[in-house]
């Protein structure tokens, strides 16, 4: 998996994280201290999970790449990590495959919020609307979504990343606003931040942030 030999250089091709911090700033100040919140796709676990567990919030965070995991637990002993693809939570899936009933239907109800930080990007534009509505289902009602994307029209779209390559998929900011809006969300609040990736051969970026509310 390309991730597992990118590891900590992910840090280096985009050390700014302020729009992902102030969402995190957004969550610390809306939840209550100890309350759940599902990190999907942690990466290395900073600066998220860290923010989030240091805030006082209980944090499960997951990954698919096991390098990127290990440092996840390097950095944020105090989370709560788990091996599994996104595309299988809140199913028996998560279950039978990956031994995290935690994170099965079971689970539905159980988190007070989610965050998913460039972690969606790596799926193809028809898995995306699921797994929307799967980080849903294990949200409780009015349960919080952080969610992080590159505004671009591109769907399973190949691009040189770091000595690999990776497959990548985005929205226009109108176009993904719907898509959550039929996943049964309602964005509050969105920021465009105009991003140039340092140490890496991608061109300049648009990141969005974009801070949802569960609706029933």
């Amino acid at each position: 998996m390309a991730f597992d030999t990118i590891g900590a250089r992910y840090l280096e091709a985009f050390p700014d994280k302020a729009g992902q911090l102030a969402c995190g700033e957004w969550l610390l100040t809306a939840l209550e201290p100890g309350a759940q919140v599902l990190d999907v796709g942690c990466g290395t676990g900073d600066p998220t999970a860290r923010q989030l567990t240091d805030g006082g919030l209980r944090v499960t965070a997951i990954d698919l790449s096991d390098g990127m995991l290990q440092l996840a637990r390097q950095t944020v002993p105090t989370a709560e990590h788990h091996r599994i693809d996104m595309y299988d939570l809140a199913t028996e899936r998560a279950v039978r495959a990956w031994g995290v009933p935690e994170l099965g239907p079971a689970a539905v109800g159980r988190y007070a919020a989610a965050t998913a930080f460039f972690s969606l990007i790596l799926l193809p534009q028809a898995e995306i609307p699921e797994v929307l509505g799967r980080i849903r289902a294990l949200l409780r009602p009015g349960g919080l979504l952080a969610l992080g994307m590159v505004e671009a029209d591109l769907d399973d779209t190949p691009l040189p990343f770091l000595g690999r390559e990776i497959r990548i998929s985005g929205y226009l900011r109108e176009e993904l606003e719907l898509i959550l809006h039929r996943a049964g969300f309602a964005v509050e609040a969105h920021s465009g931040h105009p991003y140039a990736p340092a140490s890496t051969a991608l061109p300049p970026e648009e990141q969005l942030f974009l801070r949802c509310r569960r609706v029933d």
